[in-house]
């Protein structure tokens, strides 16, 4: 199946989960990776039961704090 990830199309194999995913992009501090899914967030508990379908889009988001 082909989703697009982080603006780039890629070939998956059917019933990824975002778990998954994850593992396969090598996404850095997986921990503190907010996941959208065709612009809805994902829950992090919901990561391995969530599965992709042809033609998502999925964005790994990092939110960082700042200020003074």
């Amino acid at each position: 199946m082909k989703i697009t990830v982080a603006g780039a199309e890629k070939e998956y194999k059917e019933g990824l989960t975002v778990a998954e995913l994850i593992d396969a992009e090598k996404v850095e501090t997986p921990i503190y990776v907010t996941v959208s899914v065709n612009d809805e967030f994902i829950a992090n508990d919901s990561f391995g039961t969530t599965v992709l379908n042809e033609g998502d889009t999925v964005e790994f988001l990092y939110f960082m704090g700042g200020g003074q």
